[in-house]
């Protein structure tokens, strides 16, 4: 039984041989004669360029500036419509209205009796200025004192004038400024001992006020702010019962003009003071100074102004 099991394998074992040998060498003959797939090239040539031909280049695109006011669209851009039709509406899909600031400072009024608010709070005037020159040339930021027609307090400015002469100083005190001295007051005023809402100061002490630089910043003495100067009277005339206001942000103004209880025609003589005084600082010839007027009280919301009337014309120039 054992040996016809050998015999057995055996024979298979060379039907294997046989049946695998022809095969593998027709199927390394077959590997070796098909033909080989070359890539094929799926760009063009670069073109040489040719001598005496500049490279073309590009001309820019001209864009069309767009006229985003332009009224006579069928609508503003990125909004509804220029009107509202209903007495219901959303004030983000519609362009602020501006008012004439009669208008304006009358509504104020009743807002404030209808929401039952303080009757003397504050009202602000919030202005952005076009502060361009020619060519890249712009307007400084400035800080400036006026002389309201109509005054918000009752109070006097405290004035701390800085002179070394006798007979100035003596001016001073009769014109009832609040401190005057010399050098004996830096050290005062580092120590907090004194403090004034103005620091006046003639230009022989200037060198020796170094030290209040960092202390006082926007209250120390300048000639452009006017708070240096040889006639104590006339300085001490202004910043006693002197409004100040400032640039801040690069051309943003924001200052109280008046208080709600006033008469209108009160509060628009102190507007038109402070824009007329705020033109100064730019030739009208570049056009309008202020792009925007914004006026608002304490407790109500701004109120877009047309302030063409207090704005000065080129003839006045």
């Amino acid at each position: 039984m054992a040996a016809c099991t050998r015999t057995i394998a055996k024979v298979l074992t060379g039907c294997h041989r046989h049946l695998l040998t022809p095969c593998g060498q027709v199927l390394t003959n077959l590997s070796q004669t098909a033909p080989r797939r070359l890539p094929a090239r799926t760009f063009a040539a670069v073109k040489s360029a040719k001598k005496g031909k500049k490279e073309e280049q590009p001309k820019p695109k001209v864009e069309k500036e767009r006229n985003v006011d332009d009224p006579n669209r069928h609508k503003p851009y990125g909004l509804t419509a220029w009107f509202p039709v209903d007495d219901v509406y959303l004030t983000r899909h519609y362009p602020k209205p501006v008012y004439n600031p009669s208008v304006a400072i009358d509504m104020l009024k009743k807002f404030q009796q209808l929401d039952f608010t303080y009757s003397k709070q504050l009202v602000y005037l919030d202005l952005k200025l076009d502060m361009k020159l020619e060519k890249k040339t712009k307007v400084d930021p400035f800080v400036s004192t006026v002389h309201l027609p109509y005054q918000l307090k009752t109070e006097i400015n405290k004035v701390l004038v800085f002179s070394e002469n006798a007979d100035q100083a003596k001016l001073a005190e009769e014109s009832n400024a609040a401190f005057v001295g010399g050098e004996e007051l830096i050290q005062k005023v580092l120590d907090d001992e004194v403090q004034a809402d103005f620091y006046l100061a003639v230009p022989d002490i200037m060198n020796k006020l170094h030290p209040l630089k960092n202390k006082l910043r926007k209250k120390f003495p300048k000639n452009k702010r006017g708070t240096v100067g040889v006639n104590i009277l006339k300085m001490l005339e202004l910043f006693k019962t002197g409004h100040e206001y400032l640039v801040e942000r690069d051309c943003y103004i924001l200052t109280k003009i008046a208080t709600l209880d006033m008469p209108m025609e009160h509060i628009l003589a102190n507007m038109q003071e402070i824009i007329s005084d705020v033109c100064t600082y730019r030739p009208a010839r570049f056009g309008p100074f202020v792009e925007r007027a914004i006026i608002c009280s304490a407790t109500s919301e701004g109120l877009h102004l047309n302030c063409q009337q207090f704005l000065p014309s080129i003839e006045e120039e």
